[in-house]
């Protein structure tokens, strides 16, 4: 009589790989991708006034920040694994919320695919840390870029159109898309992470560094970079299609503006390369510059709907250069034994930034119109070009050590991964 075996991959869960923690990404860009450009047109459409609008987008914000700081502390006594699953569920009923449409239902829809983002986001970087090596982490950032690709890109102009034609369409196929991410995830068999042998010592917690981040104003140089970056991105991303609505112009053309600009990030090898041949301090100053500048001008002349546009799609190409360089002053003054914590840090900046612009924009949307949120953006870009003068000359030249460059490519693939367009 033969005994029967229970086949090994019953038996032993393969190994999570690269590709299949890119494909999990590349899942939650097309479920984001697809709403990004159709959440402000709804938004607008049911509630009629852009500083509701922003009134909405604030407290959201907020709320947000604080599920972001809280699912670590539920993750020591609810197993990551439902973390992840009710993440992942509420970005499902969140589209399908939103697809009915109406206040209080698109409301609702936006607030649960915020908090699914955040939710997830802590979730992944956390299975990354188990399972990716610090060598693959290189690897796994340039994937998960590939796999994001198609839904960043066409995932905007898609969901516009698609919205134009069937309101409910974007929404149901970004709830397939969060439940197809769900399923691999399960089949990743994740599960709550590794198994690690009780520590002696508890868990040391980041923001316990807040205190020496705060004394080196190199670090906190560097974060304003990153928020004030990230800023600019959600002016473009929330407040253009608005603007294209109210000035009569298409309800895709939002849409269209950020396939677009996606498509730029095409283009990050030769910004990459300029950045290589002058430097870091002149990349990081001539984003800022420019970008100000072109948000400026497009705030100034909104009496030309069309050059409004374009003068703010140019400006996003700069904010393509600041997503390649702008990062690096605070990357480069962390030190190697303390990357792990500051990145906790550095990663806050996406929900700052998601609470400051709303709330900014709301404010100036008192006394002004739309265009004034523009002209708001390209100061605060402008700023940090003026802040940017205190950058050494010659920061991230080759003087940096083999060892400082690994440090900073672990810090900026923790901090970076999994993130959006909004980043």
């Amino acid at each position: 009589m033969h005994e029967r075996r229970i086949p090994e991959w019953l038996r032993h869960a393969p190994a999570p790989s690269v590709r299949g923690f890119a494909v999990l990404a590349g899942m939650e860009a097309v479920a984001r991708g697809i709403l990004i450009s159709v959440f402000p047109i709804l938004m607008y459409r049911a509630l009629q006034d852009a500083g509701v609008v922003s009134k909405v987008y604030f407290f959201i914000g907020v709320a947000s920040l604080a599920i972001g700081l809280l699912v670590p502390y539920l993750i020591r006594f609810i197993p990551r694994l439902w973390i992840y699953v009710v993440g992942a569920m509420m970005f499902v009923l969140g589209a399908l919320a939103a697809a009915l449409g109406g206040p209080a239902a698109t409301i609702l829809g936006l607030s649960l695919t915020t908090f699914a983002t955040v939710t997830t986001f802590v979730c992944f970087n956390a299975y990354v840390l188990d399972y990716v090596s610090k060598v693959e982490l290189g690897k796994l950032e340039t994937s998960r870029l590939f796999y994001s690709a198609l839904g960043w890109t066409a995932g905007p102009v898609v969901g516009v159109y698609l919205y134009s034609w069937w309101t409910p369409a974007p929404f149901l196929i970004a709830a397939l898309a969060a439940f197809a991410m769900l399923l691999v995830f399960l089949v990743m068999r994740l599960g709550n992470g590794k198994l690690i042998a009780k520590r002696r010592a508890p868990p040391v917690n980041p923001f316990s560094y807040f205190p020496r981040f705060v004394a080196q104003p190199r670090l906190i140089t560097g974060w304003l970079f990153a928020v004030i970056r990230s800023c600019g991105w959600w002016v473009y991303v929330i407040y253009l299609p608005i603007y294209a609505v109210q000035n009569g112009l298409s309800e895709q053309l939002g849409g269209i503006a950020l396939s677009i600009s996606n498509g730029a990030l095409f283009l990050t090898p030769l910004m990459f390369r300029f950045m290589q041949r002058s430097s870091v301090r002149t990349a990081v100053r001539t984003g800022f510059v420019m970008s100000g500048l072109l948000f400026l001008t497009a705030g100034a002349i909104d009496d030309f709907p069309v050059t409004t546009v374009l003068c703010l799609m140019i400006g996003s190409f700069f904010l393509i250069l600041l997503d390649v360089s702008a990062g690096l002053p605070f990357l480069l003054a962390v030190k190697p034994s303390e990357r792990t914590e500051m990145s906790a840090i550095y990663s806050s900046f996406r929900d700052v930034s998601g609470i400051v612009t709303p709330g900014a924009a709301w404010l100036v949307l008192l006394i002004s119109p739309i265009s004034g949120v523009f002209v708001a953006g390209g100061a605060g870009l402008l700023g940090a070009w003026v802040l940017a003068r205190k950058l050494h000359p010659r920061i991230g030249q080759a003087r940096i050590s083999i060892e400082k460059l690994a440090a900073i490519q672990d810090v900026d693939a923790i901090a970076l991964s999994g993130q959006a367009r909004i980043s």
